[in-house]
């Protein structure tokens, strides 16, 4: 499961979306998490899904990558599906058992939740991090937020430090799955007993995991110091962001889609 996670992890490519200017990417993300959320009806939910499978499809990224970005996921939708399918009461029961009652209502919501999560899982991936890389998404952040520099803000530090943050993400997750692989070679347990003991368990292997972050990150300080990393006062770029006429083409339209969702929340499919 470990292995499987491949949040903040960039795949090289020469799609569609591998090829946009990374500011753009960015305002195209906020626009589709907009109407992710937005969407009510049914009708505008089946347009968010067919407009994230394009999307996927357009980064032309392996499905076997996209299925492993949701895996992770797995719980949690079974989690929000059960709360769904037990709490919400509607007008049309389906199973109804002492106390236990399902509803038409509860079941079509717990589809719609699991597959909202779904999308914007997908949708952020490869809008963002599964097309983008650390260096273009660090100048795309810095650039868009650069207004705020008026105010004194430290753009520049706050940009860099996301992009790290999601930099080390599959590092941490390869460090995390030696540290488990070393452990169970020493006798270290961690799928018996009680919920304490497996939570105890878990102790040989956050403290190593702390450790290596730790070092991994005073390394990278001392690395930055060496090469007279001074911020981005004065800093040049080796590569220039150019705009083209696809990105305006690609903003235009999501906000037709994200127009098009709010609009279509005033249908509801008859099922």
């Amino acid at each position: 499961m470990i292995k499987d996670i491949t949040i903040g992890q960039f795949f090289p490519g020469d799609s569609v979306l591998h090829k946009a200017d990374p500011r753009f990417k960015i305002i195209a993300l906020i626009i589709f998490l907009t109407m992710t959320l937005a969407a009510e009806s049914t009708v505008a939910f089946l347009a968010v899904l067919f407009l994230t499978l394009a999307l996927a499809a357009l980064s032309k990224i392996n499905p076997k990558v996209l299925f492993k970005s949701v895996r992770p996921l797995f719980f949690i939708l079974i989690f929000t599906a059960v709360i769904n399918l037990f709490f919400v009461k509607g007008e049309t029961p389906l199973f109804k058992w002492s106390f236990i009652a399902i509803y038409k209502e509860g079941v079509i919501n717990a589809v719609v939740m699991a597959f909202r999560l779904v999308c914007l899982v997908l949708g952020t991936s490869v809008l963002l991090s599964y097309t983008t890389s650390p260096l273009d998404m660090t100048d795309a952040l810095e650039r868009l937020l650069s207004p705020l520099k008026y105010l004194k803000a430290p753009v520049h530090e706050f940009s860099m430090m996301m992009t790290i943050a999601l930099r080390f993400i599959p590092t941490l997750v390869e460090e995390t799955d030696k540290i488990i692989s070393a452990q169970k070679a020493r006798g270290v347990s961690f799928d018996t007993g009680g919920l304490i003991k497996r939570v105890k368990a878990l102790i040989p292997i956050l403290i190593p995991l702390f450790y290596s972050a730790i070092r991994r990150a005073y390394e990278l300080a001392e690395a930055m110091e060496c090469r007279l990393y001074r911020g981005g006062e004065g800093r040049t770029r080796m590569k220039v962001l150019n705009v083209k006429a696809g990105d305006f083409i690609m903003i235009g339209v999501m906000l037709l889609a994200c127009a098009g969702v709010f609009y279509l929340n005033n249908f509801e499919l008859n099922i």
